[in-house]
């Protein structure tokens, strides 16, 4: 079973959720797919070893004594990536988005594919008896899903995974969610939540994923701004995690507050089972 953790925007406590929902379950494997900015790593605290591979992009590459400077291609490109500067082309790696079209649109066959670093895939095979694999997209790179694809092809069929998404609802987002068995939105009860709540919402009902929401930061009288859309739009509300100060300390210090209070693990496996019974 494949569970994506995601949020509409980002400081909600989608990694918190993820972590300790991960920590707190059997045979379970976490995936850190906020690959332009993984940092569930300081709360499981893997140890990596030289366990990393690389991510690969192709980017396209000219042959200039082919090239008869038609300028198709240039047109072709909506991000830009490719340069007409006289007689020579250029290609800007760092705006190409690595569809391809360029090379196939050329008439004259003067494009080549090369490949460019895109980023790293590392991982701990158990830590606490949990399998972890984090994605790092690297600087300057323009699109997160090469990352996020190749750590997907490393899910382990025979386990519990928890994916921790990138924050929004762009691209990357997709790439996370889009071959989960359930979602799970992270939201937090203001009006800026509740707004990327619902832009979250919109994109779990496109992908048609089942889906569920967890408040963070939970108080009784701000909570009903989110419970009366989640009761409008008939959206389970699986928990509700307190605004407390004990667990925003543990936060900051790098440990998840299941260690500290682990009366919660009981509760985050009561999710897992609540998610088991729609999926079944």
């Amino acid at each position: 079973m494949k569970i994506t953790i995601l949020s509409g925007k980002g400081g909600t406590g989608k990694t918190t959720v993820a972590t300790n929902l991960a920590l707190s379950l059997n045979n379970a494997q976490f995936l850190d797919a906020d690959v332009e900015e993984p940092n569930s790593y300081i709360f499981v605290k893997p140890n990596f070893a030289d366990r990393k591979e690389l991510v690969w992009r192709e980017v396209p590459k000219i042959d200039q004594e082919k090239c008869t400077n038609c300028q198709e291609c240039v047109e072709f490109c909506e991000y830009n990536a490719l340069a007409s500067f006289g007689n020579d082309l250029m290609v800007f790696p760092e705006l190409c988005h690595s569809c391809g079209g360029c090379k196939h649109i050329c008439p004259e066959g003067a494009i080549i594919e090369d490949n460019k670093e895109a980023g790293q895939i590392k991982w701990t095979p158990d830590v606490n008896g949990l399998e972890f694999w984090q994605g790092e997209l690297n600087i300057g790179e323009i699109s997160a899903v090469p990352v996020i694809e190749q750590l997907k092809e490393h899910i382990n069929e025979e386990k519990t995974v928890i994916m921790d998404a990138p924050p929004g609802t762009t691209c990357p987002t997709v790439e996370a969610a889009i071959d989960s068995d359930y979602c799970i939105i992270v939201t937090e009860p203001t009006p800026f939540g509740l707004h990327d709540l619902k832009m979250a919402v919109e994109v779990v009902k496109k992908l048609d994923k089942p889906y569920g929401v967890i408040i963070n930061r939970s108080e009784n009288d701000a909570n009903q701004i989110i419970e009366d859309y989640c009761t409008a739009e008939d959206i389970p509300i699986l928990l509700r995690i307190p605004f407390k100060r004990q667990i925003a300390e543990l936060y900051s210090e790098g440990f998840p507050f299941i260690e500290e209070l682990p009366e919660w693990q009981e509760r985050f496996k009561e999710v897992l089972g609540e998610i088991e019974k729609v999926i079944e």
